[in-house]
């Protein structure tokens, strides 16, 4: 279904001419014709960026909201891994093959939550969305797991694993938290239709309470990220905040058979209580230490993994309100773009969002990196402000249609590309990847109806799990 965008504009050139008889009178002005001049490509250029921006003025909030959720859609639906029907890790629309096979764990996990945006939003029916979710759940029953938890990578073909680096060949428990947020969803969203919906529900629900969360402690008061089968607990890195990783303790506490105790939580994502900051930038507080990016924060991606279904309205621990953090979080990412301290082109009100994406390298091929206020090489990444909707509605509406007035250079075949740089000379990475589509999709849907906020949060056990760790939320 893919829906391909395409504007052309056209000039319409105005000839006038008189009636064969040159002698006869014609009522037209004999007045010599004033010379034409000749228009410069530099004109033409200006007529049709004017036409453009005439355009993406005309078009409304919530088609943009439309078209922006069902190209982004795409990257899942139409480009997903063949035979599993999961994300791949990433999707290069000038070389297909590059990576086909290769399915993300922690990408699926947001493919599930936005294939139900699909439904909802009538991209695809009911029933075509019921069948790719069975082939997803079938895949990942069969799929390499250790101890519950799936690795980051696994082959789209057989189910094993692909190692993500030499000794990360085993359990990700992060990427595990973010597929799990994810089936969480897919069961409530389910669980009181047909026989075949209610069905589906259930294996979500088996495969999630799967997940030995316990033994991911290694009988201490934290989460590890990692374990392997033949490295065992070498990497050795604990979860702790602040930054993506909150959801990990959510569900590890809603676990039913696998759960942690209060103490993991606090000794491990809030170190104690020293997660809160007194910092401030802008005048705005930061209220969670930002490891590394002091004293304007992480990259924005911490804002929105753990959000997509974890509900931050109203949701406050012993430590923090994260609403307040998202939102201050978001908008300190957008005044530094406004600040534009190394002045680089185009930043400002409507050309913001650092996070990690695609990247452009020093010799101009394409690489990966964290960018942030503290890492900041003039590379702006869609998915920082467009995923931020929630947080700043009227910063994002005016980012989306930046991107927008941009789209003949920035919208693909599955929604706006992963990054590009305007200050060198519009670079752009003609390429995507999950983990960032994803959350466009996710973000701006709960923005409009709450709707992976609701599903999750109805959820009795993440319920319990929240009880369980302290939190105030919602109900």
């Amino acid at each position: 279904m893919i829906r391909f965008l395409t504007i052309f504009t056209f000039i319409a050139l105005l000839f006038s001419c008189s009636g064969d008889d040159v002698s006869a009178p014609t009522g037209l002005s004999e007045l010599p014709e004033t010379p034409t001049e000749n228009t410069s490509e530099e004109e033409e250029e200006n007529e049709e960026e004017d036409d453009e921006e005439d355009e993406a003025s005309q078009i409304s909030d919530e088609e943009l909201l439309d078209l922006t959720q069902e190209e982004t859609f795409n990257y899942f639906w139409d480009f997903a891994q063949a035979e599993s029907g999961c994300a791949r890790e990433r999707y290069h629309p000038k070389e297909p093959s590059n990576d086909a096979n290769t399915v993300t764990t922690g990408g699926t996990g947001f493919g599930l939550m936005g294939i139900l945006v699909g439904i909802e939003r009538g991209f695809i029916s009911r029933e075509q969305g019921v069948e790719r979710i069975d082939q997803m759940l079938g895949f990942l029953e069969s799929a390499d797991r250790f101890h519950g938890a799936w690795p980051h990578w696994l082959d789209g073909t057989s189910g094993t694993t692909r190692p993500f680096s030499e000794k990360d060949n085993g359990g990700d428990l992060v990427e595990t938290a973010f597929l799990a947020q994810g089936l969480i969803c897919i069961k409530e969203y389910f669980k009181n239709g047909s026989e075949t919906e209610k069905s589906l529900a259930e294996q979500a629900d088996v495969l999630w309470k799967g997940i030995e969360w316990d033994w991911y402690t290694q009988e201490e008061n934290t989460l590890y990220w990692h374990w392997s089968p033949d490295f065992d607990f070498e990497i050795g890195l604990e979860l702790k905040g602040y930054n993506e990783v909150l959801i990990s303790y959510v569900i590890a506490a809603a676990s039913p058979e696998h759960s942690i105790t209060k103490e993991v939580y606090a000794n491990g994502w809030a170190s104690n209580g020293t997660i809160a900051s007194a910092g401030f930038a802008y005048d705005i507080p930061l209220l969670v230490d930002h490891a590394g990016n002091a004293p304007k924060g992480g990259p924005l991606f911490w804002a929105h993994y753990s959000y997509l279904g974890l509900n931050p309205n109203g949701l406050v621990d012993d430590y923090v309100n994260y609403w307040n953090v998202n939102v201050n979080h978001s908008k300190i990412n957008y005044s530094y773009c406004v600040e534009n301290p190394k002045n680089f082109t185009d930043y400002g009100e409507s050309c913001w969002g650092l996070t990690a994406s695609y990247s452009r390298n020093n010799d101009g091929s394409l690489g990966y990196n964290a960018h942030s206020p503290a890492n900041d090489i003039g590379v702006i990444s869609p998915t920082a402000a467009l995923s931020s909707m929630p947080y700043t509605p009227e910063e994002s509406m005016r980012a989306l249609r930046y991107f927008y007035e941009h789209r003949d250079q920035l919208l693909g075949p599955a929604g706006f590309y992963d990054a590009f740089s305007p200050e060198n000379d519009f670079w752009i990475a003609e390429a995507y990847l999950a983990i960032d589509q994803g959350p466009i999709l996710v973000m701006i849907e709960n923005h409009r109806s709450g709707l992976l906020w609701n599903l999750f949060m109805q959820n009795e056990e993440v319920k319990n799990g929240l009880d369980l760790l302290g939190f105030s939320y919602q109900q």
